[in-house]
């Protein structure tokens, strides 16, 4: 979840609506200007009993922060508390249980996003072994309750966990007992970006099924291949979901501007200070309406906030995250951008891409979404067979997309190969998850605390 870095000041107060269709032209860039931005979470425990580290303890989150100071990141506090670092590589924060994320720099290429995650984990890793913790790479938490799981010292994730349990029923799963992988990618124009969003959407399901990898929860199988994926189906459904208005004709920045008014407010930032807005309206608060602030009216940065609030399967703010995949090893860390972008940053790729899902109905589309948690690839495809029926021709078109670009490294290799653990899943037949069910059921002879051994970085 996004963490306040850098506190602007004097951000211009909204006026009209327009100002907020603005915010999201703001982002057009041209081809040569697009880049990559890659997020990854893990998990954090203690290597000598494998409990979840709470912010203070000795050798804790805010020890493992501190830590990593030494690599040059630059300390970002809350109240006084460590929260998150910044630096050349992007910023590193929490969420609210500790799960441990690098929010990526934007980037030119995937050699460079692979280098990056590189750099991280080494860092982490060291930093870990020092303090006795480890980072475990999953989709859910498969041993912990929400019980057993600390909250970091962040006055938005305190709002949030109020609010959760009066909209769904695994909110506080989702917040506290999952991670995640994701990717942001830029967009050209109006036109170019409502086709992504398009095909993003639409193939989110596909990315799920790829790298579902969270089949435990509280110590055994719970039935599921992704029940990360599942727990969004019963978070919040006003700020969740599939969008189906972005297939309707005429999708574009106003469309969106007017969805993300109708999700409800968390809250407003002031004064170093978090105010709990939760359920109230920003359409009140663009009026002077507001009542925990009242005569006072937004500015862009209060935007801003809010656009981070919404969860759907793919999210506009002045680019596109692609938010449906589980949280895994280094490998699909740089698979997933390669995935989206394969698909995304080329046009006859793109074009490719939409062909295959363009026929797809509503009913269809979320069926299909529905089913992927479960089922994986063995999901229905909408006309007949199976997701993994597409599987190997959508990577087709991706590997082609990022041949296209032709980004090259030192030793003469383009971008295609981050595109390997993918295959392997498709040739292999089964997603990550499987695999995990495979040994659980096997070698590990129902010895969940195997999973520390295999699943860690």
């Amino acid at each position: 979840m996004t963490t306040k870095t850098v506190i602007a000041e004097g951000s211009p107060l909204i006026e009209s609506r327009e100002q907020l269709i603005a915010s999201f032209a703001r982002g057009e860039k041209p081809r040569e200007r697009w880049r990559i931005g890659t997020e990854h979470e893990k998990f954090v425990y203690s290597t000598t009993d494998h409990h979840a580290p709470s912010w203070g303890e000795p050798g804790g989150i805010r020890a493992l922060l501190t830590e990593l100071q030494q690599y040059g990141w630059q300390p970002v506090e809350e109240g006084g508390n460590l929260i998150a670092l910044t630096g050349a590589d992007g910023s590193v924060s929490l969420e609210p249980a500790g799960q441990f994320e690098l929010s990526g720099a934007p980037l030119d290429n995937l050699h460079q996003t692979c280098a990056e995650t590189g750099r991280h984990l080494d860092q982490v890793k060291a930093a870990g072994e020092k303090l006795g913790i480890g980072f475990l790479g999953l989709g859910m938490w498969p041993d912990k309750t929400r019980e057993q799981l600390p909250i970091m010292p962040k006055g938005r994730y305190a709002i949030m966990l109020r609010h959760m349990p009066r909209v769904g029923s695994m909110g506080l799963d989702m917040m506290l007992r999952t991670c995640t992988i994701q990717v942001n990618l830029d967009y050209a124009s109006e036109a170019d970006m409502a086709k992504k969003f398009r095909v993003g959407l639409a193939l989110q399901p596909l990315a799920t099924a790829l790298f579902a990898n969270s089949p435990f929860t509280d110590g055994k199988p719970n039935g599921f291949l992704s029940y990360r994926s599942h727990i969004w189906s019963d978070t919040d459904p006003a700020r969740t979901g599939m969008l189906p208005f972005v297939f309707e004709d005429g999708f574009g920045y106003e469309r969106y501007a007017d969805y993300m008014l109708d999700v409800p407010m968390y809250f407003v930032y002031r004064d170093g200070r978090y105010i709990d807005a939760a359920g109230l309206s920003f359409r009140d608060f663009l009026k002077g309406e507001l009542s925990v602030l009242p005569g006072e009216k937004p500015t862009l940065d209060d935007w801003n906030d809010h656009l981070s609030t919404a969860f759907p399967e793919v999210r506009l703010k002045t680019f596109l995250e692609m938010r449906g995949a589980d949280g895994g090893p280094w490998g699909r860390i740089c698979a997933l951008p390669a995935f989206w972008v394969g698909l995304l940053y080329d046009d006859a790729a793109l074009d490719a891409a939409w062909d295959v899902v363009k026929d797809w109905s509503l009913a269809e589309r979320q069926a299909l979404r529905d089913a992927v948690p479960r089922m994986a690839l063995d999901a229905p495809l909408p006309g007949g067979g199976r997701l993994a029926d597409i599987a190997g021709t959508v990577l087709d078109i991706a590997h082609a997309g990022l041949a296209a670009r032709a980004r090259i490294n030192g030793i003469g290799e383009n971008e295609t190969g981050f595109l390997d653990p993918l295959r392997d899943v498709v040739r292999s037949g089964k997603v990550p998850a499987q695999v995990l069910l495979d040994r659980y059921n096997g070698a590990w002879a129902g010895d969940l605390s195997r999973v520390y051994d295999e699943a860690s970085f």
